[in-house]
């Protein structure tokens, strides 16, 4: 039996986490009392107090241990931060050496969304792939530049340290556990019990793009807004180099590192993003789309397209083009 230590942070977090992971586990554990087995799993609350209210005070919840007392743990469950995220963590650094003392007696460690940022100040994840919302992604290779984001998967699992993408990807990792735990079939029947899409690796469909400008490189921010207002044209390197007055080495290198994209990259997710706001809006064929945003390549837009969403243009339109509900 594996004991699951969910943490609860001082702050907002996200109780769907604590909740959902406690529905789930019991049910495998329902599974295995009806097959004559032995549960599955033990769920605990870890905090450093008690009790503490939640959500305005809508809510409360209530530790079964403290960090301080001893207790067994195969399992830290970190669930998302809300609200100011980079408070949170300053706020439950107190909880950081407990974790890391935790994994250096052989539990593991997971963080879900953006709990990851309270599991990047361990500094465990140095070295590391780690997911992470979507939306946070900059700000988190900002304060942990020793990370490995990797912005379009739902999920890592890498030397007993797990982590998850945006939001309710967590519900895709905690199937993974339980068939890394239990058994495939298990996994299997409580993803059909909780209609869960099990299986799914990215969350590439879902990402917004947005370049990152929290950086105070003008002449990157320039070329940034340039390609922005451009991006039907066909655009090169040169081009966009030339225009801000720099040599294409020291411009490539400068937009990598402000930016995390490459030059090419940031092009192609710019047309890509323009591309799939106009599948959503319906109204145009795929060709019209294509030739809006600049190119005039069939197999090399859906291949972009393919490559940056995880999904073709006709598959993407299918999926999320407006139609009446009933």
């Amino acid at each position: 039996m594996k004991y699951v230590s969910v943490l609860i942070p001082e702050g907002d977090i996200s109780l769907t986490n604590v909740e959902g992971i406690h529905h789930i586990l019991a049910e495998v554990n329902r599974i295995a009392e009806r097959a004559g087995r032995p549960p599955f799993f033990h769920f605990q609350l870890v905090g450093k107090h008690r009790s503490q209210f939640l959500k305005q005070n809508f809510f409360s919840i209530h530790a079964s241990h403290l960090i301080t007392e001893d207790f067994k743990t195969d399992l830290i469950i970190i669930p998302a931060l809300h609200g100011d995220i980079f408070k949170s963590v300053e706020i439950n650094q107190g909880l950081v050496p407990w974790i890391i003392d935790q994994y250096t007696q052989g539990a593991e460690v997971m963080s879900l969304c953006t709990g990851a940022f309270l599991l990047g100040a361990t500094g465990l994840l140095d070295g590391r792939s780690c997911a992470t919302h979507w939306v946070h992604v900059n700000e988190f290779r900002d304060r942990y530049p020793r990370v490995q984001v990797v912005d379009d998967k739902v999920l890592t699992d890498e030397n007993g340290i797990y982590t998850s993408g945006a939001a309710y990807s967590y519900l895709n990792l905690i199937l993974y556990y339980i068939e890394k735990q239990a058994s495939r079939d298990i996994a299997i029947f409580i993803a059909k019990l909780f209609a869960l899409d099990m299986g799914r690796t990215s969350q590439s469909q879902f990402i917004i793009f947005q370049g990152y400008k929290q950086h105070n490189d003008e002449s990157i921010l320039k070329a940034q807004e340039f390609i922005e207002q451009h991006y039907q044209q066909k655009l090169s390197v040169d081009e966009v180099a030339t225009h801000v007055s720099l040599g294409r080495r020291n411009f490539e290198r400068r937009f990598k590192s402000a930016t995390a994209n490459s030059v090419f990259e940031y092009l192609q997710r710019v047309k890509v993003e323009a591309a799939k706001k106009q599948l959503e809006h319906g109204g145009k064929t795929i060709n019209e789309v294509m030739y809006d945003i600049g190119y005039t390549d069939v197999k090399a837009f859906r291949d972009v397209f393919k490559k940056v969403v995880g999904m073709s243009p006709g598959e993407y339109r299918d999926r999320y083009t407006k139609e009446p509900a009933y």
